[in-house]
């Protein structure tokens, strides 16, 4: 069960960090300033616009980064600034006891998943949501959930009805991230239980076939036995082979629950995508998939 995490507040501080890949210092600029103009604090890390061959910094400067966040004791928020790669090179470097001490937001998505496994390992809630990379083409959705998101807010998001969807509902606890982290972490002390939860995956890039070997991989986990419904987030820029796979991306999944009786809804409005809802894991959603479409309800 997650604990919870105190609701941020107008005046509050955020830490702007880059845990990853190195980022253009107007981005940082622009979030800081939508950031303030929200009435939040913002700070940025020492070397949030750094750059260290792919990375915004040596290991040891972007450790230290989230160090500072974490144990900061007016930093009520973490923003990731951007993904790439790179968190998992120093999620077992960071000294999480402050954060368990008192409990602050971590919030980003894709390679940002490392984090959010090892805070689902906690117990504690983070959220899957927009970076400042993107905040300049986001929907204006992607902040407004945001927001009810980090202030412990009750609140819905929709998504069309597809063809693909099954059908039902269920309720659990919300895990999950980008596909080839989660994918790249099982088996690993970050490898969260997936017990009685809604697991939401998204990926970018991805050939069809290696989407396939992804699945068989949480399938012969057992993974998708323990599972009580599917989120398929955005699935952008997905690649086939010269030789066409001959199958689609959805029908890629559904194969993999032909005899799981569980809802699934494709097309949900979070991942990379200009529409990127925020979504709080850890915390208990009813997921709802009929004719109208696919609801998950923020409890």
């Amino acid at each position: 069960m997650s604990h919870s995490i105190p609701a941020l507040q107008k005046g509050d501080l955020i830490y702007i960090t880059a845990p990853a890949k190195s980022i253009d210092i107007s981005f940082v600029d622009f979030a800081k300033s939508y950031f303030e103009n929200q009435g939040y604090k913002v700070l940025i890390s020492q070397h949030c616009t750094g750059e260290f061959n792919y990375f915004s910094g040596t290991d040891d400067e972007r450790t230290a980064d989230f160090q500072y966040g974490i144990d900061h004791p007016e930093v009520k928020a973490i923003v990731c600034a951007r993904g790439g790669y790179g968190c998992v090179r120093i999620v077992d470097r960071i000294q999480w006891a402050g954060i368990l001490r008192e409990p602050k937001w971590i919030i980003g998505f894709s390679d940002v998943t490392v984090f959010h496994q090892r805070m689902q390992r906690f117990g504690l809630p983070s959220i899957h949501g927009t970076m400042p990379l993107n905040f300049k083409e986001n929907s204006q959705d992607s902040f407004a959930t945001l927001e009810k998101a980090w202030a412990n807010q009750a609140y819905s998001i929709y998504s069309t009805f597809t063809s693909s969807n099954k059908q039902g509902s269920s309720e659990g606890q919300l895990v999950g991230g980008n596909l080839s982290i989660l994918y790249s972490l099982l088996g690993t002390d970050d490898q969260i239980t997936y017990e009685n939860s809604i697991l939401f995956i998204e990926d970018l890039a991805e050939q069809i076939y290696h989407l396939d070997r992804m699945l068989f991989a949480f399938a012969k986990a057992g993974i998708f036995d323990k599972i009580k419904g599917l989120i398929v987030g955005g699935m952008t820029d997905m690649k086939d082979t010269a030789i066409p796979f001959g199958k689609t991306l959805q029908e890629v999944i559904l194969e993999h629950f032909q005899y799981r009786n569980i809802p699934i809804i494709f097309d949900f409005p979070a991942g990379h995508i200009d529409d990127n809802r925020a979504l709080v894991f850890g915390r208990n959603v009813t997921l709802t998939s009929n004719e109208d479409g696919g609801k998950v309800a923020f409890n």
